[in-house]
């Protein structure tokens, strides 16, 4: 997520706004990471039930 973050911060030069720092990427990705590593935890728990039958 901080990767990603941080290259949006380059795009957004492009418009004119200021580029993200790497730091403040990291710091933001924390609240954006944690909610969107459950969700692919719970997406992948779904998939290997299925694959397994047990739903």
């Amino acid at each position: 997520m901080a990767i990603n973050l941080f290259l949006l911060g380059l795009m957004w030069q492009r418009l004119g706004l200021p580029a993200i720092p790497p730091m403040t990427a990291l710091w933001l990705s924390i609240p954006l990471g944690v909610p969107a590593t459950w969700l692919a935890a719970k997406w992948v728990k779904s998939l290997i039930d299925e694959a397994e039958g047990r739903r």
